[in-house]
């Protein structure tokens, strides 16, 4: 860490690293010398904010609550115990998810616009955006849509008023629970109750009509069968009637326990057991037939609620399989679409796992569009196998029955004919029987969700939240005004830190003065009137700035190596840096020591140091250097009488050509003059860009002193001026000395001003 101590009775300045590196350090200082632009930010940012609040639509949000219950009822569909069972909790988590995303479709959003009237509202009329119109224009454009049609047949319409829905609803699946809230926002808090009680009622409607159409579908079916059956067991037993009429039965001559005459035949037993093989071909092949019409669909909601019908679920074990796999594989699809939806929302579309996830959910998707092929498949396997398996067992049938025929002519026909007919008839009753009971289970068993709380209205509006809209326009107006500051300061080519002219110059400021109005002692009359009294100086000798010029003076005199400097030139790379001012102080701490001072005025172009006199001189440096003196200028000095022992110089007329003046031999050799005359010569100069007057003077002083001032000159201008002062030959040992004037206590920068007497530290 490179540091600058000036010592002094009374002053300590520092200065801070040298290092270009940006730190935390050097980002903060940034902040700070900036800290306007952040304020302004805030403040704007602040008052958007107000704005913005003022002028937002009020809107007002209801919430209504479901609970999604387990299916545990008997065979009618009526539950016999309250109490939850164990069950799997991913397929729980799958449940809850895919009724959450059927509040989230379209055609329950649609429904439910259309009953509310929705698109009549002041929230769903199109507004007009300068960016969809921009896009409007270089994107292509569709078909419009037709006139006075509805909104499933205006596609452009439709589209908007869902995206306007699914912006304003919300559905949340609480964890740990069987619970889904739905809210919605909306300017009318009765129309925000309405949607979120009319988006309830549409699922346990939706829910109630998949299942129906499902059990509906099969029953329909079976419905058709029942009246064959019907049929073959009104002949059946017409042909029973008949044949007991002259039937010749073997008897063994006794009765069982309920009084039936007994017979026996080997036949007879043969042909029951073909019978009771035909019954159950003709059973299998139905129920195969019903679960090949659902398969024949591929709809895998209608498949998967075949798993529910008892009827169907035991008719194949491979079937019921497929059912489980399918329930299994569309419970990784609700997964993998609530993981993506999650990640977009967290990471945005272009994170690396979205691919990933996105293709496993197609692969999903399409095992399960596979599995509903192969259960189709299977079904319809199923089916042509039931189908030969009855017509083979029939067959059975037919020749047991020729024998049965043959062996015990009419009796043995009368009997099988009986047999067959009761088969037929249980058949019947039990196909009618489950039958009735499948229409039952479609309207008991309707649905497992309940309503936990309905949507209602509300008294206070969910949005805006006033303290969400400041504590945010706060926290923006900081990232703004910081990065606009930072900005700012990145590109600001003046002087913000005492290190940077170490950095760029390679040379360190002998100084740093603290800022002072130059002004803020003047009289309230005019600027003519400023009295010499009022300079620092001499109106606050024990002042900050004051005790820094004496440091200043220490630093100046002990600069050269060898005896201190008998004549300093100073000046700055651009006017108005204040080396006027600090000549004038400087030459009074000198001649306060005692020693006789001479301030010479050598801007012959813009003469100052009179007027501060008061004075009006005819004669100065100018008629000297033009030869109208011979007393090497003696008699155009001016004696200050506030400061005994300094004498002024002033420059005197404006001449034509002040720049061949100054680097003539007689000025050198009036300076040496004066050296010898004078214990200290201090030439005020003019800068050193506009004019070079003070580069050809620089060859004949002792001492330079460049001053720049802190925050208005550029640092190129100062490292131009330095190279251009270097770069003049001298014989004298010259030794450039940098000033920074005006610096502002900026204690992350380093620019610290202790006064000693206060004990504290004092902002200029």
């Amino acid at each position: 860490m490179d540091k600058i101590a000036l010592h002094s009775p009374g002053v300590v300045i520092a200065a801070g690293s040298s290092s270009p590196e940006l730190t935390l350090r050097e980002i903060w200082m940034m902040l700070w010398r900036r800290r306007r632009i952040i304020y302004g930010s805030v403040g704007v940012c602040f008052l958007l904010a107000i704005l913005l609040l003022m002028i937002t639509t009020r809107r007002y949000k209801s919430v209504g609550e479901i609970q999604v219950q387990k299916d545990s009822g008997t065979s009618l569909g009526l539950q016999t115990d309250t109490t939850d069972t164990p069950s799997d909790a991913l397929e729980e988590n799958m449940i809850l998810q895919t009724q959450a995303k059927i509040l989230e479709s379209d055609s329950l959003a649609l429904r439910v616009i259309n009953e509310l009237h929705l698109e009549q509202t002041e929230d769903y009329k199109e507004k007009w955006s300068p960016i969809s119109w921009v896009f409007g224009l270089i994107s292509p454009k569709g078909r419009p849509d037709p006139k006075g049609a509805s909104l499933d047949d205006s596609p452009h319409r439709r589209v908007q008023v869902l995206k306007i829905f699914h912006k304003k609803m919300t559905v949340k699946v609480v964890d740990g629970t069987r619970l889904i809230d739905v809210e919605y926002l909306s300017p009318d808090p009765q129309l925000a109750a309405a949607v979120v009680n009319h988006m309830l009622q549409g699922l346990i409607e939706t829910g109630f009509q998949t299942r129906y159409d499902a059990t509906t579908q099969v029953s329909s079916w079976l419905n058709g069968q029942l009246a064959d059956l019907r049929a073959q067991t009104q002949e059946l037993q017409a042909k029973v009637v008949k044949l007991r009429q002259g039937s010749g039965v073997y008897a063994l001559g006794e009765v069982d326990q309920q009084g039936k005459d007994q017979v026996y035949s080997p036949t007879l037993d043969k042909l029951q057991i073909a019978t009771q093989a035909v019954a159950q071909a003709e059973q299998n092949r139905i129920l195969k037939g019903a679960i090949y019409d659902v398969a024949k669909t591929g709809n895998p909601e209608l498949i998967s609620g075949l798993s529910g019908n008892t009827i169907l679920a035991s008719s194949s074990s491979g079937i019921g399989s497929s059912l489980t796999l399918i329930q299994n594989l569309r419970l990784q699809e609700a997964t993998l679409q609530g993981q993506l939806q999650e990640m977009s929302a967290k990471f945005g579309p272009n994170y690396p796992k979205i691919a990933e996830t996105r293709g496993n959910l197609e692969a999903v998707q399409g095992a399960i569009r596979a599995e509903v092929d192969r259960v189709a498949g299977r079904a319809h396997n199923d089916f042509i196998v039931a189908q030969q398996t009855e017509e083979n067992t029939r067959k059975d049938y037919d020749a047991a029955k020729g024998q049965a025929e043959t062996l015990n002519n009419r009796t043995i026909e009368v009997q099988m004919a009986r047999q067959e007919a009761d088969q037929t008839r249980t058949l019947y009753d039990d196909l009618l029987r489950r039958l009735k009971e499948s229409g039952l289970l479609a309207g008991l068993r309707s649905t497992n969700i309940t309503i936990v709380d309905a949507g209602r209205p509300t008294d206070k509006p969910a949005k805006p939240v006033a303290l969400l809209y400041l504590f945010g326009s706060i926290v923006a107006g900081l990232f703004v005004g910081a990065a606009v500051a930072l900005l700012r300061d990145v590109t600001d080519i003046k002087i913000q830190d005492v290190r940077e002219i170490t950095r760029e110059l390679g040379a360190t400021p002998l100084c740093v003065l603290p800022y002072q109005n130059e002004r803020a002692a003047l009289p309230s009359n005019t600027i003519a009137n400023y009295p010499l009294i009022l300079l620092p100086v001499l109106d606050s000798p024990r002042s900050i700035f004051v005790e820094s010029l004496r440091s200043l003076r220490t630093s100046l005199m002990l600069s050269r190596h060898g005896a201190p400097p008998r004549s300093v030139l100073v000046t700055s790379p651009l006017a108005g840096e204040g080396k006027s001012y600090i000549s004038w102080n400087l030459a009074i701490l000198f001649a306060q020591q005692g020693k006789r001072v001479l301030l010479c005025d050598a801007d012959l172009r813009k003469a100052r140091l009179h007027k501060d006199l008061l004075l009006d001189p005819k004669a100065g440096l100018s008629t000297v250097l033009a030869g109208l003196s011979n007393d090497h200028g003696a008699s155009a000095m001016i004696p200050v009488s506030a400061v005994p022992g300094l004498d002024l110089m002033p420059a005197g007329p404006t001449p034509p050509y002040p720049s061949e003046l100054l680097s003539s031999d007689q000025m050198a050799n009036l300076l040496k003059v004066w050296e010898s005359q004078y214990d200290l010569v201090l030439l005020d100069a003019p800068p050193v860009l506009p004019v070079t007057d003070s580069v050809v003077l620089s060859s004949f002083v002792d001492s330079v002193l460049l001053i720049a001032r802190h925050q208005k000159t550029p640092l190129l201008a100062l490292e131009k001026s330095y190279q251009m002062l270097e770069a003049v030959h001298s014989e004298s040992d010259r030794k450039i000395n940098v000033l920074v004037n005006g610096v502002r206590e900026q204690p992350a920068a380093g620019h610290v001003f202790y006064e000693y007497i206060g004990r504290k530290s004092v902002r200029a």
